[in-house]
């Protein structure tokens, strides 16, 4: 069960900047678990493949980030203890995709977004407003959240060299784990989102992907 409760303010504000410097400063964050792509051998691949992978795999860094933003925001501002400690707890868990897919990108001899702080603070803000709004709420954003990585990550799947086993491996493992987030939220209560908020969702989305592909 997680304390912040009884930490101070500028406690609880210097976890939060702690974490967001894990999240966003390369070469911070810590697996858990070992890569899916680890026991695979690097194929060969044009340059223009490997561009369009690391373009790829740098998109879904990214939003890793905006999932740990997003987590922490929640948790900040979540009502419910349990709810709090969830939050936690699947921020924790998508720490291994943070680190899964910048090494991969130091593979393809790329680099993360340079944009990631800035995604990372609009995406804590959404995460606090959700908490705020009621837990339900904040269960049902990321059920939503979840949905739309999902798709996205699927469709970077089909995308993606046929060579890139290794990058291919990461994903398919991240679908799993997304999915299983966005399935536990839904059974903690979480609401089902109005339809402008999911839009709105996606335009943020949208965004985030075409700026991140080449920075």
């Amino acid at each position: 069960m997680s304390n912040k409760t009884s930490l101070s303010f500028v406690d609880q504000c210097l976890i939060q900047v702690d974490q967001a410097l894990r999240s966003c400063v390369p070469g911070a964050s810590e697996a858990r678990r070992s890569s899916p792509a680890e026991k695979l051998d690097e194929t060969s691949m044009t340059e223009s493949e490997r561009k369009h992978a690391a373009g790829l795999m740098r998109i879904n860094h990214t939003g890793e980030v905006c999932a740990q933003a997003l987590y922490q925001g929640q948790a900040t501002t979540a009502k419910l203890e349990d709810v709090r400690a969830s939050m936690e707890q699947a921020a924790d868990e998508e720490v291994d995709h943070l680190a899964w897919c910048e090494e991969r990108l130091q593979q393809l001899d790329s680099q993360t977004s340079i944009l990631n702080p800035l995604w990372y603070g609009l995406s804590f803000g959404m995460g606090a407003a959700a908490g705020i709004a009621g837990d339900k709420w904040s269960l049902g954003f990321v059920a939503e959240t979840e949905d739309q990585v999902c798709e996205h990550l699927e469709e970077h799947l089909e995308e993606l060299p046929d060579e890139d086993l290794k990058s291919k491996a990461i994903l398919q493992q991240m679908i799993i784990d997304e999915k299983n987030h966005g399935d536990s939220a839904r059974q903690a209560g979480g609401s089902e989102l109005p339809a402008p908020i999911k839009h709105g969702m996606t335009l943020m989305s949208q965004v985030m992907k075409k700026t991140t592909y080449r920075i």
